[in-house]
């Protein structure tokens, strides 16, 4: 009999990260390891400075660690091992991603923004489509196909951005501060979002913010403070 416990979906291992400024050592992320187990949602928080977001961009492998490691999937692939070529590949696979600034292409509908990422990826536009429309209507947004983003409100915008995030079904969304521009109806409307696209489709989740009442509606919350991870709790969200 196994009981062996599953390999979690991403695992970070004495992640450091320093950078020069002139000839100052400058340490961001002073040895950070935990891991996300799939189908986990995680909320990392700290004040500004903590290094919340550069683990975030090292987690998702938009920038290499000093050092320490990251591995993912079932496997545990050394991620940072990988070419360049191979990383871009990997990012649009398995990772997405939504900012505190939503970055629609501003010529194009909201319907032709989803559209985009299964498009480079070499789906049929037909296709790409029909998953595009599909997710708009999964966020609220089947009447707002052909809008372009300056015809959306802040809250739609940022719908928009993660029906994009996640239209080729990546194994972890990574959101930093999706709602700091948003007001409190659009913020819950984005809480609940997440929640169900957590429960419907199984992504895991992995986000940075500064709201600290969307990070309790995860299933777990590490606090940062000075570059490293101080404490970890749980989160409202029922067990996965």
């Amino acid at each position: 009999m196994n009981n062996q416990a599953p390999a979690p979906l991403l695992r970070a291992e004495g992640i450091k990260k320093v950078f020069f400024k002139e000839k100052e050592q400058i340490q961001v992320i002073r040895g950070v390891s935990f891991s996300i187990q799939p189908g986990e949602m995680v909320a990392i928080t700290g004040a500004s400075g903590a290094g919340k977001s550069t683990l975030l961009h090292i987690l998702g492998t938009l920038e290499p660690p000093t050092a320490g490691k990251v591995f993912f999937g079932p496997e545990q692939q050394d991620l940072f091992k990988y070419s360049e070529r191979a990383l871009s590949v990997f990012r649009n696979r398995s990772l997405g991603f939504v900012f505190q600034f939503h970055y629609l292409l501003p010529e194009f509908t909201a319907l032709e923004n989803v559209m985009m990422p299964a498009l480079i990826a070499g789906h049929a536009r037909a296709t790409a489509e029909a998953q595009a429309r599909e997710l708009l209507g999964f966020v609220g947004l089947s009447h707002r196909l052909s809008h372009r983003p300056s015809e959306l409100s802040g809250g739609e915008q940022q719908r928009v951005a993660i029906a994009r995030a996640v239209i080729l079904r990546p194994k972890l969304l990574m959101a930093d501060e999706l709602t700091g521009n948003l007001d409190s109806t659009n913020r819950n409307n984005v809480m609940e979002l997440l929640a169900r696209l957590n429960q419907t489709t199984g992504v895991s989740i992995l986000l940075v913010t500064h709201d600290l009442e969307l990070a309790g509606k995860m299933h777990r919350v590490l606090s940062m403070k000075d570059g490293l991870i101080v404490s970890s709790t749980e989160g409202s969200a029922p067990a996965h």
